[in-house]
Formats: C-alpha cells, sequence, structure tokens
C-alpha cells in the first residue's frame, strides 16, 4: 500500500478513480476543471434536493485524460456518525469500491481548508480498511500492494504530519489484528513476552519479565492457576515509556503514570469448565486486550507523548490437562485476598488481578485494564460499544472522550457495592464469578478489590467489539484492534484531558 499527499493544480492529478465527498454545509474539495466542476456542481444540487438514489453516484467524467472515474458520497446518508467517523466510512467504503472495479489509483479530493482538516482521519481509514490476514493461505488476495492512494490537499506540510499520525495508528491498529488472527501455537505467553521485549529494545523502553519461576517467588498466583493446564507455561510481562527519567535512569516521581493492563490468554477453552465447541476457535483472539496493548506501546514509540507510560501484559494459555486448575480451586493473592474458583472459564480476571497488584508496585497513579472479559457485556452492549467502569469519574470521562474522537464507543455501566455481595462465597475472600445476572458488573466490582488504593482506575471490557461478526464501518469481519486508538489518544494528549 502506498499513501501520500499531493498538493498540484487539478491538471496535474492522476487516478483511476476520483472520490468526492459531498457535505450540505460543509466543502471538502475545490475542483478547477469547468467540465469536472460541473459534474460535482450537478450531484450537489441533486444532494440538496433530495432528488437522488443510492449513497453514491458513479459516472465517467466527460473532458479528463487523467481522471478514469469519479465516486461521489453523500455524508447525509451516514446518519448517528461525527463528521470524522463518515469521512472514515466514506474512505473505506471507495476503497472497497475501487478494490472490486480493479481502479488500484485512487485519489481523495480534500484540497479545501476543511478537507485538509480530514487528511489524518481519512489515511487511517485506509490503512485499516485495506487489512487482510492471509499470511497461511496459498493464493494470497491482499490488494494493498496493488493499492496506490493519494489525498489531494492544499497545503502540503500539515497533511504530511497527519498523514504521518494517521499511518502511524492505522498500522498499529492492524498490528493488533494480526496478533488476535494468529494460531494458539504460534502466538503463546512466551512469543508474546518476546514480541514484548523487542518492541521494548527497539524503542528503548524499560522491560520486566515475570518468567514461572519468578511468578512463583514474588507470588503471582493467578497466573500460575490458570496457566497450570497449559505446556506453555504463564508469563507477565512490563515495559515502561518514561521521557520524564534523569541522567542517573530515576524517574520523577510528581509526573502522572499511565499504566495499562492487557488481558492476553493467547488461547481459553474454559479449563476444566470447557466452552462449546462451536466457536472455541475464537479464542485465539482472547488476547485482544493484550495485543491493543502492545501496539499503544508501539505507537507511543513514535509519537513520543509526554507522560510515562507503563503496558503490563497478563499472558497464560488455559487448557484442560491432568495440571489445570480445578472449579473449587483457591488461588492466594499477593495482596492478601483468597478466590474461589467456581468456574474455570472465568480466569482473565484472575490473571488480571495480579497484573492490577504489579501496577500498583510500580507505582502508577492511573491504571486502565482492557481485556475480552465476559459474554454479558457482550448480550448488554452487542458488538459496538466497550463497556467501561472505574472508581474515578475524571478518568472514566477521559476515555469517553477520547474514544469518541477515534470514533471507538464506551458505554459506562454502574459499579454498586450492593452487588458485590454476588461474589460471597463460604470457601474464600472472593468467589471468580458472581450470579447469574449482571455479569459484567461483577467482574469489574471483583477486579475492584486488586486496584491500588491510591490509582484512579477504569476497566474496559471489550468482549462485543473486539470481534465483528459481519463487516461493518471500515472494519472487515473479524479482529477490530479495538482501543488502539483509544489508548493512544489518552497517552498522547494527556495533559489535555487532565488538565492541571
Amino acid at each position: 500500500m502506498f499513501i501520500k499527499p499531493i498538493a498540484t493544480p487539478f491538471n496535474e492529478w492522476k487516478a483511476d478513480l476520483l472520490v468526492l465527498i459531498l457535505d450540505k454545509n460543509e466543502k471538502f474539495f475545490d475542483i478547477e476543471d469547468e467540465k469536472i466542476k460541473a459534474q460535482a456542481e450537478a450531484l450537489q444540487a441533486e444532494y440538496d434536493s433530495d432528488n437522488r438514489s443510492g449513497s453514491y453516484l458513479f459516472f465517467e467524467p466527460s473532458q479528463s485524460e487523467n481522471i478514469g472515474a469519479i465516486l461521489a458520497y453523500y455524508t447525509g446518508d451516514y446518519k448517528g456518525f461525527s463528521t470524522a467517523e463518515i469521512v472514515k466510512i466514506c474512505v473505506a467504503d471507495a476503497i472497497k469500491y475501487a478494490s472490486k472495479t480493479k481502479r488500484y489509483n485512487v485519489l481523495f479530493a480534500l484540497n479545501s481548508p476543511m478537507g485538509l482538516q480530514y487528511v489524518g482521519k481519512a489515511t487511517e481509514a485506509a490503512g485499516m480498511a485495506l487489512w487482510s490476514f492471509d499470511r497461511y493461505k496459498k493464493d494470497k488476495k491482499d490488494i494493498s500492494e496493488k493499492m496506490t492512494i493519494s489525498f489531494a490537499v492544499s497545503e502540503y506540510q500539515p497533511a504530511e504530519r497527519a498523514l504521518a499520525e494517521g499511518l502511524v495508528l492505522a498500522n498499529c491498529v492492524n498490528m493488533a489484528r494480526n496478533l488476535c488472527c494468529e494460531p494458539g501455537d504460534v502466538i503463546n505467553p512466551q512469543t508474546l513476552c518476546a514480541m514484548g521485549k523487542e518492541l521494548a529494545e527497539e524503542f528503548g523502553y524499560d522491560f520486566i519479565e515475570y518468567d514461572e519461576p519468578r511468578l512463583k517467588e514474588e507470588g503471582f498466583n493467578g497466573h500460575l492457576k490458570v496457566g497450570s493446564g497449559s505446556q506453555y507455561p504463564p508469563c507477565m510481562f512490563a515495559i515502561t515509556y518514561d521521557p520524564h527519567k534523569d541522567k542517573e535512569g530515576e524517574s520523577d516521581e510528581s509526573i502522572p503514570h499511565f499504566a495499562m493492563v492487557g488481558k492476553g490468554l493467547t488461547f481459553d477453552s474454559g479449563g476444566i469448565s470447557i466452552k462449546p465447541a462451536s466457536r472455541m476457535h475464537e479464542m485465539k483472539g482472547d488476547m485482544a486486550g493484550a495485543a491493543a496493548v502492545l501496539a499503544t506501546m508501539r505507537a507511543l514509540g513514535t509519537l513520543r507523548p509526554n507522560i510515562k507510560v507503563t503496558a503490563i501484559i497478563c499472558s497464560a494459555e488455559n487448557m484442560p490437562d491432568a495440571k489445570a486448575q480445578r472449579p473449587g480451586d483457591i488461588v492466594m493473592y499477593k495482596n492478601g485476598k483468597s478466590v474461589h474458583v467456581e468456574n474455570t472459564d472465568a480466569e482473565g480476571r484472575l490473571v488480571l488481578a495480579d497484573g492490577l497488584i504489579l501496577a500498583g508496585e510500580l507505582g502508577a497513579t492511573h491504571v486502565i485494564d482492557i481485556c475480552t472479559l465476559t459474554g454479558a457485556c457482550v448480550r448488554a452492549l452487542g458488538e459496538s460499544f466497550t463497556g467501561i467502569m472505574g472508581n474515578n469519574r475524571s478518568l472514566v470521562n477521559a476515555i469517553t472522550f477520547a474514544g469518541g474522537v477515534q470514533g471507538e464507543s464506551y458505554w459506562k455501566l454502574p459499579l454498586p457495592l450492593e452487588y458485590k455481595e454476588m461474589l460471597d462465597t463460604p470457601f474464600a475472600d472472593l468467589n471468580n464469578v458472581g450470579g447469574p445476572t449482571a455479569g459484567a458488573i461483577t467482574a469489574g466490582l471483583f477486579l475492584k478489590e486488586f486496584v491500588p488504593e491510591t490509582a484512579s482506575w477504569a476497566h474496559l471490557d471489550i468482549a462485543g467489539p473486539a470481534w465483528r461478526s459481519k463487516a461493518w464501518k471500515y472494519y472487515p469481519a473479524g479482529p477490530t484492534g479495538v482501543g488502539v486508538r483509544t489508548l493512544t489518544e489518552l497517552a498522547w494528549h494527556w495533559d489535555e484531558y487532565f488538565k492541571k
């Protein structure tokens, strides 16, 4: 895939397909060619009068040797989305159309002051729309190598910066999607840890590995229990980006420390409480939270925000081996709490508890865990919304707003103390599952028990949006990389979200 901005006169434009975005109030492009300008104005008139059939009209331009065809989109046909999301959807739809009609040189006209504002978003959409996972296919259908995407712009330098930033986000989202597609015998706790170490070395991050012996030594027993039935030992690791370290390597303790804790179940069979077979193959994607956190750290390595950020990856494989944990087992945690395992398929919270404890030990002031945690959240919110809970309204609101900026949607769920009794058990301090209702909320209440006392905390349940059953917006069916853009946006513009 080749994506570039161009700031040249119309008579120098060359493309198989020219894409125009029409809006009743905003002007996204400026066409100098009189013939094509007249055609665009005719389309606009149809739009303004609602005298049209369909969301787009495709036609051959009458007088242009350089432009093969024109595709026009009407923003008003995309109800319920922000302008930025509409632009992204139009870009993705146009790329799909170009691929279907084998018009591989595509030019988007964004050469107005308004259009310039959306070059970055358009780039994100293009990068995400062209994603595919065909690594193991003999006949590869990846069209990204054939496709050239250009954006006609009014100013080159700001467009170039926006395009570069958009590509960073798109590539990192696609990194997370690729990780979720890899088989469980390729991505296991050890290979995931090795990837984290490589990433840390690439960007000069600090790296701490908690392999099986160290997990035992330091009492991170959630990982040990969940991973006990697998041939692949569990592993937890932490990666830290700190732009405020002094020459001696000491961190400035007055600076906020943002920790992201990602669930990295490289495969989840359910353990002895085994899952139904019908969709178990998708459980290689139960590490979508960890994938999002790792991809975010890659994005931050390029964008270099002014905030200390630590990624904590909680990784294990949940298998029903003879050595696996059993329903009825007790897990003793480092913070002194005991957990009764009623259901071995509620394993994500068991490893995340270790990660939250570690976030406290590392001095995090703000903690976000992200995980494909509960089917209850999917049933409540579907595939388009992430469930969000937390102990700090400012942090929850900041995440929700950052998600809105990036086109990722969140819905706040409560954490009522009265529901905590659903986690009561005569055998330990906590049960690892609640009752038959409010499963997403009781999972959040469980995790809250392991949050550092002084930290602001938010819990993101991405079980719904992490994997789309059908194509939607700029996502084909499959993993979405949800959370990457939100977490990157939050860290990148931290000072704006948390003004002193």
